[in-house]
C-alpha cells in the first residue's frame, strides 16, 4: 500500500463526515434564512432611526425659522447680499431704508427705494423691519476729561 493513502478506516470516517455535512443542507438553509431575517430587521430598524433623526432635524431647523410679517407702507432694510469683495470688517451689510409697496403669496415683498424710487420684489428673508430711533428716557452723561500724566 503505498505511503500517500489514508489507511481505510480514516477513509471511510471521513466519508460519513462529509456525508452526514451534506445530508444537514435544510438545517443550514434554515440558518441562512434566519440570518438573512436578521439582516432585514437590522436594516430596517436603520432606516426607521434615520427617519426619526431626520423628522427631529427638521422640526429643530423649522422652529428656528423667524417668521416676519411687514405692512403696506412699513419701512425695512435691505440684506446687501453682493458685497463680498473686501467689504470692511465693520461695514454693515444692510443698506436703505425702503418702503414696502405690495406684498405677495409665498414670501415675496415689492419694496421701493426712498433715495431712487426704484421698485423691485424681494425674498422676505433679506428683510427685517427698520427702527427709526429710540426714545431715551432719563438718559445719564458722563464727560471724559484727558488724562493728566504726573511723574
Amino acid at each position: 500500500m503505498p505511503p500517500c493513502h489514508l489507511p481505510i478506516e480514516l477513509e471511510h470516517k471521513a466519508y460519513w463526515a462529509i456525508k452526514s455535512f451534506n445530508m444537514k443542507t435544510d438545517e443550514s438553509g434554515e440558518h441562512g434564512k434566519l440570518q438573512l431575517q436578521e439582516l432585514e430587521e437590522i436594516r430596517n430598524d436603520a432606516y426607521e432611526s434615520a427617519r426619526i433623526y431626520k423628522e427631529k432635524t427638521k422640526a429643530f431647523h423649522d422652529k428656528m425659522i423667524s417668521r416676519k410679517e411687514f405692512k403696506f407702507g412699513q419701512k425695512v432694510p435691505l440684506y446687501h447680499s453682493r458685497l463680498r469683495l473686501f467689504p470692511g470688517k465693520l461695514r454693515s451689510r444692510w443698506i436703505g431704508p425702503f418702503v414696502v409697496t405690495n406684498i405677495f403669496p409665498h414670501g415675496v415683498v415689492e419694496i421701493q427705494s426712498l433715495a431712487t424710487s426704484k421698485v423691485f420684489k424681494v425674498n422676505v428673508h433679506r428683510l427685517k423691519p427698520f427702527y427709526e430711533g429710540f426714545q431715551v428716557e432719563n438718559a445719564a452723561t458722563l464727560d471724559l476729561k484727558d488724562p493728566i500724566y504726573t511723574s
